[in-house]
């Protein structure tokens, strides 16, 4: 049989990311290439712990439906934790818990693009978020980056010029894939822009906990005094991916919406696992409980850092992140980056992403390849820097 697949999926390509990840199954592959957290950093036993004691008290909350907003108890441990961190206004805002950030930036493209509509993001910028707004038809304009953050001269352009713009899509902090934290001016200038140009930002923030260097910066939330920032966050990165719980912070009349399609997507997320969040955040010493995490990812990004300046051709450069979990590399402009990742993988057995998976246009040129510090064991890190090295100087210092 012939199929005829809608519009909104006929265009829509595998992740370049999962595609790469296939090749970790092969024996003896190392790879980089991943976005997990580290698997050191998850609080297993305490976990087991709550879990054995929500099904023991109270399986009942756990196995029955619940109401699409989110666990009740968990909603307003959110609220009153972002309200402490400026990112929910109890008088203008509401909230939602979702199936991870993932599921919140797509939802929130949902309600407010139609089909043609214009979206801005940063270039590059994450994969996943980037395929959610095409399946949704939405003309996706790519802006690019500076080291701190957006060209706002290229924003305003892209907004005074494109058709019908209506939201901008960024992560400020330690940006996916490269690293980057957007300055606390531009932070502002783009607010401004927002408001002159009359759109929504979708202020993306799943690695703003993880700053193991340099000075935290004011959220875009926290600016929003014509309440026309959408802010996504999630428990993936710092409690446990697998428990899919994110959640957004917007003003109510968005969280309605997004409730109601919500309501046709999934009826609400996963029960047991908001109700182990909020017990875990209701039990835990945040502050003390982030800074352990913060020293496992300080400690594994200044290992690979280290070992890339022993190993690493120096015609290669990359950018030192204040937190996250990745490195941003840059070949040089006469290297076939593209060919570069698959060597790498087919004969060095080291799997890294190649950076034009990060682009709007796939099909641009890039010269960049995103690392992973958070996944692999220290050993391998070690090891498949020091291979990767030496397939750089082969390559590059003849």
């Amino acid at each position: 049989m012939q199929y005829a697949f809608s519009d909104n999926v006929s265009s829509l390509q595998p992740s370049a990311i999962r595609e790469i990840l296939k090749f970790t199954s092969m024996p003896g592959v190392i790879s980089f290439a991943a976005g997990n957290p580290a698997s050191e950093a998850f609080p297993v036993d305490h976990i087991r712990q709550i879990s054995a004691d929500l099904l023991q008290k109270d399986p009942l909350l756990a196995l029955q439906y619940n109401i699409t907003e989110g666990y009740p108890k968990l909603r307003e441990l959110l609220k009153k934790r972002m309200e402490a961190q400026q990112c929910f206004d109890p008088l203008a805002d509401d909230l939602i818990t979702t199936s991870g950030a993932q599921q919140a930036n797509e939802l929130a493209c949902k309600v407010l693009l139609n089909r043609g509509d214009t979206m801005l993001c940063e270039s590059p910028s994450f994969i996943g978020s980037l395929n959610a707004f095409r399946s949704y038809g939405v003309n996706l304009v790519g802006v690019p980056m500076e080291q701190d953050g957006m060209d706002l001269n290229a924003l305003e352009e892209a907004l005074r010029t494109s058709r019908n713009p209506k939201l901008i899509y960024v992560i400020p902090n330690f940006q996916n894939p490269t690293g980057r934290v957007m300055s606390l001016e531009k932070r502002k200038g783009l607010y401004e822009l927002a408001c002159r140009y009359n759109v929504v930002i979708l202020e993306d923030n799943p690695y703003g906990d993880l700053r193991f260097a340099g000075t935290p910066v004011p959220s875009i939330k926290s600016m929003d005094t014509e309440h026309r920032v959408i802010y996504s966050g999630t428990f993936s990165k710092i409690l446990a991916p697998g428990l899919r719980v994110g959640y957004v912070s917007a003003p109510a009349e968005i969280i309605s919406k997004i409730t109601v399609c919500k309501q046709v997507s999934d009826v609400h997320s996963n029960i047991w696992a908001q109700a182990v969040c909020a017990q875990f955040l209701e039990e835990t010493d945040m502050d003390a409980y982030l800074e352990g995490l913060r020293e496992v990812y300080r400690h594994k990004c200044e290992l690979m850092i280290g070992g890339m300046r022993q190993h690493f051709s120096k015609k290669i450069r990359w950018e030192e992140p204040e937190g996250g979990l990745f490195i941003w590399c840059t070949l040089p402009e006469d290297c076939d980056m593209p060919a570069f990742c698959k060597r790498a993988v087919s004969e060095y057995k080291i799997a890294v992403v190649p950076g034009n998976a990060f682009l709007v246009d796939e099909t641009q040129p890039s010269s960049s390849i995103r690392l992973n510090f958070s996944t692999p064991p220290d050993d391998q890190i070690v090891k498949g820097i020091r291979i990767l090295g030496d397939m750089t100087r082969e390559m590059l210092d003849n």
